[in-house]
């Protein structure tokens, strides 16, 4: 099945995953925006939504995380008004730690969806496709 573009559905759903993984947020939205206004085949729509939602996810899970470096940071400032010290680098550790992981792990999910995409196939995750289900 053909796009209005000319390409396929498999390849512009894996393209879809290829700007959420490489492209940022612009690209993705403009890629994600015309597939959602101009592009009839549902499935395509489906994996446009997914590629956004796994960039957010990902982007607001890696937020609340750098909070507690930001925290740590603001009560050692507190504690320098006094002359006091307040660093527990075993928590920075496990925080940069966690942080890194997190990036890893959006980068397989969004490896393993492009390779899935390629296919022509669709990743069934419960959570994220009821929420596409429901709003699309």
């Amino acid at each position: 099945m053909k796009t209005k573009l000319g390409i396929s559905v498999a390849m512009l759903a894996t393209l879809t995953y290829v700007f959420g993984l490489f492209g940022g947020y612009v690209a993705l939205a403009l890629l994600a925006g015309y597939i959602l206004l101009c592009e009839p085949e549902m499935s395509l729509k489906k994996h446009a939504v997914k590629a956004v939602l796994i960039c957010v996810v990902f982007d607001l899970i890696a937020a609340v995380i750098g909070l507690i470096p930001n925290a740590m940071t603001l009560v050692d400032n507190l504690f320098n008004i006094f002359g006091g010290n307040f660093h527990i680098a075993f928590i920075s550790n496990v925080i940069y730690f966690i942080t890194y992981a997190i990036s890893l792990l959006e980068k397989v999910i969004f490896l393993a969806f492009i390779i899935v995409a390629w296919v022509g196939k669709e990743v069934k995750i419960p959570l994220l496709d009821d929420f596409v289900e429901k709003h699309l």
